[in-house]
């Protein structure tokens, strides 16, 4: 049996996992289960899995936790420390799908105790890609990815020599907004972002899929994990979402990953790695589907992934500084401070503002340092905020 915790248990990663693990009680032995507010769905499968404890990262709800855990033999915690603490608890495999910067610090201490992470978080390899995986390397335990891309990668990659590599090409949907006319978009409203024509996921992510911020992240991401130079990636538009990345390699071939837009593939791969299982995932008809289709990103329509090319030059924290930008650029357009392509211009404007500061890109990445850098992201982020909203 083994012991696995699930770090945003009730994020759609997490009930994509949850859902998976439900399907086969008798293998696992659920250690720990983390969320956010959503309190009641966090103690039902804490109940249900019979986890050891339930943490929710809102310290105000746990006597609300409490209560619904009651006579259920659950431990309850709460804060972020605690969420971190649960991220030690022995386990042989960690879902790790809190949702941004948040997610940094309880992987990190997931990995220095010899766990399996599977990585959803992509904000942890954006933000501090050389502590995470040196972290990994110095405690010998192994990252899978989980993002459906970096997951196909991944697939796509075993048995090949990376020296043989040439490109690696993501496929983006091109989110709610990718047939507008472009002058519309300044108009969009935080309900039409907040609905993706392929994908169910939270909301976050969706918005973050219409800006084309997702992707630019996971340029990143793909920077990272795999070790190549920022030139060797490409983007390219797929409506469909059926083919999730392609591998070219120096004899001209590419190898595709191809499946359908169903996150439980990519968790699936990571639960049984290195072993494949049936999953309750559709099986495509190629024929029904006809053709897929692919086109160049318009960098005009989709600043950010300009920004993310840029972010990957600056190197050193410049990720860190990207990615609390976005984060907060996202805060303020759901909170109505700002439309929807003012948030490319916040974080152009606080990468700007945190890189002519004085040392903080180029210093050494340690936690303590990646979360300095963010802070101060974060703080000139809600000042260009501030700006575009007076």
């Amino acid at each position: 049996m083994r012991r696995v915790s699930i770090l945003g248990a009730t994020g759609s990663i997490g009930q994509n996992t949850i859902d998976l693990i439900a399907r086969a009680p008798e293998e696992y032995d659920v250690v720990a289960l983390t969320g956010a507010t959503n309190i009641k769905q966090l103690a039902h499968d804490a109940i249900r899995l019979r986890a050891d404890v339930a943490v929710t990262a809102d310290e105000t709800r746990l006597d609300d936790l409490r209560a619904a855990l009651h006579g259920s033999g659950v431990e309850a915690a709460a804060g972020t420390q605690a969420i971190t603490e649960s991220a030690t608890r022995s386990a042989d495999w960690i879902m790790s799908a809190i949702v941004g910067a948040a997610g940094l610090a309880p992987g990190l201490a997931a990995l220095e105790q010899g766990t399996t992470l599977a990585l959803a978080n992509k904000e942890s390899l954006v933000c501090a890609g050389a502590l995470v995986l040196e972290t990994a390397r110095t405690c010998g335990t192994r990252i899978l990815p989980v993002d459906s891309e970096h997951s196909a990668i991944f697939q796509a990659l075993i048995g090949e020599d990376m020296a043989s590599v040439e490109r690696i090409i993501i496929t983006a949907s091109g989110g709610a907004f990718r047939d507008w006319p472009i002058e519309d978009l300044p108009q969009a409203t935080l309900d039409q972002a907040s609905s993706h024509p392929n994908w169910d996921m939270g909301q976050r992510i969706t918005i973050d899929s219409a800006s084309m911020f997702n992707k630019a992240m996971e340029i990143i991401e793909t920077h990272e994990f795999f070790d190549v130079q920022p030139d060797q990636i490409e983007v390219l538009v797929h409506p469909q979402s059926m083919v999730h990345a392609l591998v070219g390699f120096n004899d001209g071939a590419l190898m595709a990953h191809v499946g359908p837009p169903d996150m439980r593939h990519a968790i699936g791969f990571a639960l049984h790695h290195p072993y494949r299982q049936d999953l309750p995932v559709e099986r495509l008809d190629l024929a029904a589907i006809g053709q897929f289709e692919f086109r160049a990103p318009d960098e005009a329509r989709w600043p950010a992934l300009r920004l993310a090319r840029e972010a990957m030059q600056a190197g050193g924290m410049m990720g860190a500084v990207f990615n609390a930008g976005k984060e907060a650029a996202l805060d303020g357009f759901i909170a109505g401070q700002i439309g929807f392509t003012r948030m490319a211009e916040v974080v152009e404007e606080a990468m700007n503002t945190v890189a002519a500061s004085d040392g903080h890109i180029a210093a050494t990445m340690t936690l303590d340092n990646v979360l300095e850098v963010d802070h101060l992201a974060r703080k000139a982020a809600q000042a260009a905020i501030q700006k575009k909203a007076g």
